[in-house]
């Protein structure tokens, strides 16, 4: 059993990885997160993960940490993560970077996200990570289309002031726990792929020499 902190921008994020080191072929024990997102909005775990990051890179000699972020606007994942990371990671920080956001992770998986919503599998694009500039946007944009009328108001925004519906995470992060596959949804992001490939090859140093 490997213990393990995460580090996350906001609870969809957390529960993605959640499930995540539910399905890797390795044994995980969150045994913390970090921000403590019940004293902080979900819009400061960006400022906050990466002002801090060097700490968790110490903090790393004595406990794994996994930390994930979104590339958002940012050129391409080996830019930010050399602007974020100017020192040697600790080989007990995984550091992985979603493409765009965590929300193309979940829409990666396609044939059970678009059960989910009631729509076409056609709707949603086979390379979610390069087709999809906004994934937010894009996921709200496909909600619109939903057949279920609960799926809608949850999701899609009430007014044109707000980005999301009032519950927005409660809906993807009750299907994240019920209907997600990682290795179906790893098929169609690279990204995710690739944070699923470091997480099922990781192997902690425990004790420092």
């Amino acid at each position: 059993m490997i213990r393990i902190n995460l580090i996350i921008e906001d609870i969809l994020s957390e529960e993605v990885l959640r499930v995540i080191l539910e399905q890797s072929s390795q044994k995980f024990e969150v045994i913390g997160r970090f921000p403590d997102l019940g004293r902080r909005s979900s819009s400061s775990g960006f400022g906050y993960i990466k002002s801090r990051l060097k700490g968790f890179n110490n903090a790393a000699k004595g406990m794994p940490f996994l930390v994930l972020t979104d590339l958002d606007r940012e050129e391409c994942a080996p830019k930010l993560i050399r602007e974020w990371l100017p020192f040697k990671p600790h080989p007990n920080l995984i550091f992985r970077v979603a493409k765009r956001e965590v929300e193309s992770w979940v829409m990666a998986d396609r044939n059970a996200f678009a059960h989910f919503l009631g729509i076409p599998i056609s709707k949603i694009p086979l390379n979610i990570d390069d087709e999809v500039m906004d994934p937010k946007a894009f996921l709200v944009k496909m909600a619109r289309k939903s057949r279920d009328r609960a799926i809608r108001n949850a999701i899609v925004p009430k007014h044109a002031a707000v980005k999301v519906g009032p519950d927005y995470n409660g809906k993807l992060i009750s299907f994240v726990q019920d209907k997600w596959d990682l290795n179906r949804a790893a098929q169609h992001s690279d990204s995710l792929k690739r944070a699923a490939n470091a997480i099922n090859n990781f192997q902690p140093i425990l004790t420092e020499e």
